[in-house]
């Protein structure tokens, strides 16, 4: 998959520069592939040899997520982030880098700046969330139910429409009403850029905070901070190689690898939510007469209680379902790959690519 290409004020397109045609490119490609396999290997292993070593406990009046669970969780949900912010910041960036203004640098340092604004709000989120005075199970329960509502509407199809189209173009029009506007002064212009790269980061970052909150409350700030580690060290070798080695990584495929993911991730959080709810004494309990292997609970948080596998299983359905009607709502609009980019629901379409030049500018 190819970089966000975007038009530029001359009318012409240009892209972040790529040795796509290269033989060394070629090799990369060939040695990062078998690296992501290895790696997919390694953990599919690492998975199965905890799930049957580990002590889980299916019973939710107890923890049950190891705390290896939880710092790949938190490392997914990061990653994934961190993701979608780099491609973010690609198709802003992708007409700048070769103007002699160097237009891509206040996009660069307000994407910095968000991310100390994001640690921040993380302090500030943990110190309002120990001023509610109110029992530490009700405290998790609402803030597992929050992270799960908001991981539900980015996991729907239909809101990457909104994303990919809608919120990278409104950051691009505001890109080009600042730098081909000729009355404004380049101050202005270099305050603006530097809004537009802060606020199209932190987003992400605000997310990440929200959802990580649970997870904090669940296994504590020293386990999730292993897991951000993971997660920032994934992003920031995703960064280097698209912005100063200019590799088209494949973009699709790594946001559908990791959508994957994060459904799991969606499963486990949903699992954990209901537990908590049960223990604050929100929602009933239903024992199945099944007694399920205790890795389910350790790794999956799948227990054996009717509300438990009804809520996973709603939001698996949930997100299943938007895809595929996603799918039927293209095919009915007759959108082929010729089509502008902004009718695409990423990734309904097989045809589908990130915004291009009609879906990013205009």
């Amino acid at each position: 998959m190819e970089l966000p290409v975007v038009t530029n004020s001359s009318g012409g397109s240009s892209a972040l520069p790529s040795p796509i045609a290269n033989p060394q490119t070629r090799g990369w490609k060939s040695i990062s592939t078998i690296i992501f396999l290895a790696a997919a290997v390694l953990i599919v292993a690492v998975l199965v040899w905890q799930g049957l070593t580990a002590s889980g406990n299916p019973d939710p009046t107890t923890d049950g997520l190891s705390h290896t669970a939880v710092v790949m969780d938190t490392g997914i949900l990061v990653f994934r982030e961190g993701l979608e912010a780099i491609l973010v910041l690609a198709a802003l960036t992708a007409s700048l880098v070769r103007t002699e203004e160097d237009y891509w640098k206040p996009v660069a340092i307000g994407a910095g700046a968000s991310f100390v604004a994001s640690v921040a709000t993380w302090f500030i989120v943990v110190a309002l969330i120990s001023t509610i005075n109110a029992p530490a199970l009700e405290i998790q329960a609402a803030t597992g139910l929050l992270a799960v509502v908001v991981l539900l509407v980015i996991m729907n199809w239909f809101f990457h429409k909104v994303y990919w189209t809608g919120w990278i173009t409104f950051h691009n029009r505001r890109k080009r009403a600042l730098i081909e506007n000729p009355g404004q002064s380049r101050k202005i212009i270099f305050r603006g850029l530097l809004l537009i790269g802060f606020t199209s980061v932190y987003r992400e970052g605000f997310e990440i905070v929200l959802f990580l909150q649970t997870l904090r409350l669940k296994a504590g700030s020293h386990v999730v901070f292993e897991g951000t580690l993971i997660g920032l060290t994934l992003t920031a070798i995703v960064a280097y190689l698209t912005f100063a080695l200019h590799y088209r990584l494949p973009y699709k495929r790594m946001l559908v690898l990791t959508g994957i993911m994060l459904g799991v991730v969606l499963m486990v959080m949903v699992g954990e939510s209901v537990q908590e709810m049960q223990q604050a004494n929100w929602l009933p309990q239903h024992d199945l007469s099944v007694q399920f292997p205790d890795w389910l609970g350790t790794w999956f948080a799948i227990f054996n209680n009717w509300e438990t596998i009804a809520a996973q299983a709603f939001s698996l359905i949930f997100v299943v379902g938007s895809y595929y009607l996603a799918r039927r709502v293209c095919k009915a609009q007759g959108i082929s790959a010729a089509a502008p980019a902004e009718k695409c629901i990423l990734p309904d379409c097989e045809q589908c690519e990130l915004p291009h030049a009609q879906g990013a500018d205009q």
